[in-house]
């Protein structure tokens, strides 16, 4: 079967490029490339991979735009409404410590002055993460949970253990937000099994992103670009 197989195209398709931002996520700091050219490869590389490997379970027909709009919306207050309401709640070593690290753009000094590089990073958190994140935390390992022939299982269906494994993977992965990234794991995970629709979560994911991208920008607090 498909789903036990785990280098058949649908494994790759909604695993490979999870796999490859990954890899470039561990391998491009080493490198030491100049910032424009390390955000390329990021924008080209990620998206040759979502082409080739992916296209074929791609679906960007959201079934409520305006709802899964709102929901993206939503989940970015609940990103930053910490830090707003309790100035200081990130420094608490319940964030920062040494497995989940501490808060620092991964942006060089030289780049926030860099309108290319700055438009660059928007795309590749507005287009590229909500694509590959969404392939694999909700449309591959969310299933796969329920059954390694994950092929098999409906895109959203629900069972506790694979809802609350992936919405704390998902938090760790966040690193020092992961309780806003736990909150905004639940409440993805909770509009697929109600969408049912990659399309829905990643326009959701999208919007997130955006709202961020746009905070960031406006005030400077470049700590949450990671």
């Amino acid at each position: 079967m498909a789903g036990r197989n785990s280098l058949s195209p649908q494994f790759l398709a909604y695993v490979g490029p999870f796999g490859v931002f990954m890899a470039l996520l561990v391998l491009l700091p080493r490198l030491n490339l100049p910032i424009r050219a390390n955000l390329a490869i990021w924008l080209v590389v990620c998206s040759a991979a979502i082409f080739f490997l992916s296209r074929k379970v791609l679906e960007f027909r959201p079934s409520q735009w305006v709802l899964s709009t709102l929901v993206g919306v939503g989940v970015f207050v609940l990103w930053v409404a910490p830090d707003v309401l309790v100035p200081g709640w990130r420094s608490h070593w319940l964030f920062q410590n040494s497995i989940m690290g501490e808060l620092k753009t991964s942006l060089p000094s030289d780049a926030l002055t860099d309108n290319l590089s700055l438009a660059m990073r928007v795309l590749r958190a507005t287009l590229i993460v909500p694509i590959v994140e969404e392939l694999f935390w909700r449309g591959w390992l969310m299933r796969w949970l329920i059954d390694p022939r994950f092929d098999e299982v409906p895109m959203g269906k629900y069972l506790f253990s694979s809802f609350w494994v992936v919405a704390v993977l998902f938090a760790l992965e966040h690193g020092p937000y992961w309780d806003v990234g736990l909150l905004a794991g639940v409440a993805y995970n909770w509009w697929m099994v109600r969408t049912k629709r990659l399309g829905d979560l990643m326009l959701c994911h999208a919007v997130t992103n955006g709202c961020l991208c746009a905070y960031v920008l406006r005030t400077g607090q470049w700590e949450y670009w990671l």
